[in-house]
């Protein structure tokens, strides 16, 4: 399967976004890509819960969705919605961070909302509460298409191994990690994290990111590491994608899952234990 990582600097304009990622689905299509994969957040990147409140919409109306779908369906293409922010009816308020898997027919295959929030302080000047604004997923999703089956995931899930092997153990050939990350956290471990989940589950692990200093209309800049990354089941990056937006194209192999997990099947090695 002809495959295709966008990597964005997402506004916090809905609309402006909608545009720019159709247009990059567009170009990746015309060059042959079968599945292409955008990051989390596609639709709005914002610091500023009040915009998040004005721009934000229910998955029934959100426009990125119904227009990502529609352009899916246009050119007959799988598409990865890294992820959207999206209004819950929760009696909080808070929003969820959602993945969708569309078909080629633009219909919802799958929908993953991320279980692990980003609560962190990772500098004197760089804090995250994601919980606040966003609130936590509680299952693990698979989806089944026609090139393999997908295990969704979100961004700060990368650094809880238990998920991964839990998606592989259940079937799961390719992992997909859209993500926003920090530029220190992504500095110092956004590599070795993908290639250690690659290689511990024999996996394709396919990681679309966010880039760059994030326009904005209100609210503190943002900005995010990019890096978009491919690895390989044996744990070989394929593509690294720097720190500027475009589009990258890989082979999506089933043989690669087949043979990292035949010269290493600790899939199969896995035995319960007493804990400490």
């Amino acid at each position: 399967m002809q495959t295709a990582l966008l990597q964005i600097t997402s506004s916090d304009d809905p609309v402006q976004n909608l545009d720019m990622v159709r247009a990059m689905m567009a170009e990746a299509a015309e060059q042959g890509a079968g599945f292409i994969l955008s990051p989390e957040v596609t639709n709005c990147v914002s610091t500023s819960t009040t915009r998040q409140r004005e721009v934000l919409q229910h998955e029934e109306d959100d426009i990125t969705l119904a227009g990502l779908r529609k352009q899916a369906a246009d050119l007959g293409v799988w598409l990865l919605i890294g992820s959207l922010g999206i209004k819950t009816h929760d009696a909080d308020g808070r929003f969820a961070n959602r993945s969708f898997i569309i078909n080629p027919q633009g219909q919802i295959v799958a929908r993953y909302d991320k279980i692990h929030m980003f609560d962190v302080q990772v500098s004197e000047t760089e804090t995250f509460r994601e919980s606040k604004n966003y609130r936590p997923g509680e299952n693990a999703v698979i989806a089944e298409t026609d090139f393999g089956k997908v295990g969704m995931t979100i961004c700060y899930d990368i650094r809880f191994p238990h998920l991964y092997a839990a998606l592989a153990q259940a079937g799961a050939q390719i992992l997909t990690v859209p993500a926003a990350f920090s530029p220190v956290t992504g500095a110092a471990h956004w590599e070795s994290l993908l290639r250690a989940r690659a290689i511990e589950t024999g996996c394709w692990v396919l990681a679309p990111a966010q880039a760059g200093a994030h326009p904005k209309t209100r609210g503190k800049t943002r900005y995010t590491h990019g890096h978009s990354m491919v690895v390989a089941p044996w744990g070989e990056v394929v593509i690294d994608a720097g720190t500027d937006p475009g589009i990258h194209f890989f082979e999506l192999r089933d043989s690669s899952v087949s043979e990292a997990r035949r010269r290493v099947p600790s899939l199969t090695h896995v035995r319960p234990f007493t804990g400490p």
